[in-house]
């Protein structure tokens, strides 16, 4: 069972990634046999791997077809970002903020500035936020924010690609930081919700207009 466990997660991880890199698109189909002989991994503990994910609506399975990404719905971003926003606040809400972690969210930050690309620059947005809630005692709700931020992931490597969505965002985690290091929570809570629906009025306009053109 343990052995079998493991295997599982290893699957989940190396889904995870390849979906972070990219490499796995929206509507792309995952291929049982080929991930089995690319890991060199029995089916059994890959569709255990897929259906969990299939719990966390990162996948969905479609008859005759499999496992596939699921596809990106305007009513769907709403909704993640809204949780994930709220679930962020309760965490640095339950965080003790040392004056290491507080240097580590300035070098963070730092990265995400010299970062030129569209990749480096969404995946080090992200580790910024990791290092954010890293600190709360709900392990929990660690996880959940993670298994989430999987999902919105999608949505910003398929719909922001304009550098200057990310200037105020940019701006607001600078201002979150100061706080924090100010020891004014509340201040960097409000700051945090607005940061991220910054992002999702942005991501609001192109969906409803992919939708109105589908």
């Amino acid at each position: 069972m343990l052995q079998t466990t493991i295997l599982r997660d290893k699957v989940k991880d190396f889904i995870l990634m390849e979906m972070q890199k990219g490499a796995l698109s929206v509507g792309k189909t995952i291929n049982l046999a080929a991930l089995s002989r690319k890991l060199g991994i029995s089916v059994t503990p890959i569709r255990e791997a897929l259906s969990q994910l299939e719990e966390s609506q990162i996948i969905k399975a479609v008859p005759n077809r499999g496992f596939v990404v699921a596809e990106l719905q305007l009513k769907e971003a709403k909704d993640l970002y809204a949780t994930v926003s709220q679930l962020e606040v309760m965490a640095i809400e339950d965080s003790h903020f040392t004056e290491k972690a507080i240097r580590d969210l300035k070098k963070s930050l730092l990265r995400l500035q010299q970062s030129h690309t569209h990749n480096a620059r969404l995946q080090a947005r992200y580790r910024f936020h990791d290092l954010l809630i890293g600190h709360c005692n709900n392990r929990i709700l660690i996880q959940l924010l993670r298994k989430l931020k999987h999902r919105i992931l999608f949505y910003e490597q398929a719909f922001i690609r304009d550098a200057s969505v990310y200037e105020n965002v940019d701006n607001q985690m600078e201002a979150i930081v100061q706080a924090i290091e100010e020891d004014n929570i509340p201040t960097a809570a409000l700051i945090l919700k607005m940061n991220w629906m910054i992002v999702l009025q942005y991501l609001e306009k192109r969906l409803s207009t992919v939708e109105k053109n589908t």
